[in-house]
């Protein structure tokens, strides 16, 4: 049985990953600072983490080390970038750079960005001498252009930038990585978003179908034809052959989509 680790699958989309990845038959490794109290299958084995402490991580990709023979894969989700979205009443998202509070630098940056550098470097060290492995980085069509706000550009960007150099690094040891883009997901936040008439949910995906292209992607040879790009994941899905979990098969979005 092949292995992989999820950060941040408390909730959203970390959660669908996990879940996805565990009915493709993998034995996955679910972590978060929440992780045990999380809506998961109990196959799914829990490591509580708080990916802002690099302690906390090292432990975490350790006691998975004491418990299987490697690591196949492993997807970064753990981001903190949607947490405090409104304060005093004011939404403070789309605010121009000098207007934002510095906890959102934290949140995609530390919690996200870095924390996805962290898990990526003790990923490599079980996947390197084993000559396989595949990383997959969640990012999105912020790295191109600006969408939201100042950090959420750096922390995408920072994302598809350390997925491409990062894959050169890894293609002498066999081992992949690939940015990777969702469309609109069904989280509970944009569901609620949705109920109140902010979103239109026609072409969305679940938070499982992601994790259903990696799982994919895994097992095709496009992980290593595209190692160090940034992919869309219903891109990916129609070139595989992967639909949602009702059956569907949302179209990619484009930089103009968004």
């Amino acid at each position: 049985m092949q292995t992989a680790v999820v950060t941040g699958a408390s909730r959203g989309v970390g959660r669908g990953v996990a879940i996805a990845l565990a009915e493709a038959g993998y034995r996955v490794f679910a972590t978060g600072r929440t992780i045990n109290t999380a809506d998961l299958p109990s196959s799914i084995e829990r490591l509580v983490c708080d990916h802002l402490d690099d302690e906390q991580t090292e432990r975490a990709f350790a006691a998975l080390a004491t418990e299987t023979a490697g690591l196949d894969l492993l997807v970064n989700c753990a981001w903190g970038g949607y947490e405090r979205m409104v304060e005093d009443g004011r939404f403070t998202w789309p605010a121009p750079f000098w207007e934002q509070p510095l906890h959102r630098w934290r949140g995609m940056i530390d919690a996200g960005l870095r924390a996805s550098f962290v898990s990526s470097a003790h990923a490599a060290r079980l996947m390197v001498p084993r000559g396989a492995g595949l990383i997959a980085n969640l990012s999105f069509w912020a790295a191109k252009r600006r969408l939201g706000n100042v950090i959420y550009g750096v922390a995408q960007a920072g994302t598809d930038k350390m997925t491409a150099n990062m894959a050169e690094e890894l293609r002498p040891h066999g081992v992949s990585v690939v940015s990777i883009y969702p469309g609109l997901v069904r989280t509970e936040r944009v569901i609620e978003a949705a109920a109140q008439g902010a979103l239109r949910l026609e072409n969305s995906e679940s938070p499982q179908f992601i994790g259903r292209v990696i799982a994919a992607l895994a097992a095709s040879p496009m992980a290593k034809e595209k190692s160090g790009q940034s992919l869309v994941a219903a891109q990916v899905a129609r070139g595989l052959g992967v639909t949602d979990i009702d059956g569907a098969s949302p179209a990619p979005l484009s930089m103009d989509d968004v």
